[in-house]
């Protein structure tokens, strides 16, 4: 971690929503990235060619300073040789309200990455709190004021999702199914504002499609820009989001509602299957 960042930084835990303006946020660089178990489709299609991981830390690094203009505290994660994935800091933690909770991993791989967090949550003197029962991962778990929509497919399990209704009971906690061949639910489904949402509409049962269509004008993304991960953006607040520029459709369905997109080229990191939500896992939004 950079001593310079972190510097008399304890911030407030305070996560509402996917799109208020970002203050404080956790990453980590892709030092030892690598696709050494597939664990997911994407994986599966860049496993012979792997990561350039020259090439994807020149990118997260580029992403560092696109964020640092907007004021945003960046906590910077101590990268560990044993974790391929560790750039994906979404998936270790998340924030709901005013609690931050640390994963259970599914995949053996990723098992233990949430550790380093917590050595730095204890030594900031942030609490955090870990759920008892079964598997919960940080990319299934989407917040929006008075509702908890929650990702369905395996990595996420039903024990952790009671629990979660359990410990969040002022919170309407919603379970969305969909296959896991999708990996997490923000791969799929994802928050611009109060009223619209960015989804990939095939993974969804018609059921559910309604449902997210009554409090959302959801924008669709095609498959094409589904594997490419279009709907994996960051909002950093006032309407603006950060975003692949593979992904042009996408883009420009945005900035004909008035968002400012501001491109990224992630094209390496997204090799194993994450993008810039799951690269960033917010402390604070206000």
């Amino acid at each position: 971690m950079d001593p310079a960042i972190l510097e008399n930084m304890q911030p407030s835990i305070a996560c509402w929503n996917e799109y208020d303006t970002l203050r404080h946020v956790v990453l980590c660089p892709p030092r030892y990235m690598k696709i050494s178990r597939i664990i997911n489709e994407v994986q599966e299609k860049y496993a012979e060619e792997n990561i350039d991981t020259d090439l994807a830390e020149k990118q997260h690094r580029a992403l560092i300073n696109t964020l640092k203009p907007f004021g945003i505290d960046i906590i910077l994660l101590e990268p560990h040789r044993r974790f391929s994935d560790q750039v994906f800091t979404r998936d270790i933690a998340f924030t709901l309200g005013s609690r931050l909770f640390l994963a259970n991993m599914e995949e053996e791989i990723r098992r233990e990455e949430e550790e380093i967090l917590e050595r730095w949550l204890t030594e900031q003197r942030i609490p955090h709190h870990r759920l008892s029962a079964g598997s919960i991962e940080g990319g299934d778990v989407l917040i929006d004021r008075d509702t908890i929509w929650v990702g369905d497919s395996g990595r996420t399990s039903h024990q952790a999702i009671d629990e979660l209704r359990r410990e969040m009971p002022q919170l309407k906690v919603v379970s969305l199914p969909f296959p896991p061949d999708y990996l997490h639910l923000d791969c799929i489904f994802n928050i611009l504002s109060p009223t619209e949402a960015l989804i990939y509409p095939e993974a969804f049962s018609a059921e559910d499609l309604k449902l997210l269509s009554t409090r959302y004008d959801l924008i669709e993304v095609s498959a094409e820009e589904q594997f490419t991960l279009g709907t994996n953006v960051l909002s950093i607040g006032n309407r603006t989001v950060l975003s692949l520029p593979v992904n042009p459709r996408v883009n420009q369905s945005m900035r004909q509602r008035d968002f400012t997109v501001i491109e990224v080229d992630l094209s390496e990191i997204i090799k194993s299957g994450g993008s810039f939500r799951c690269c960033t896992m917010p402390l604070v939004r206000s």
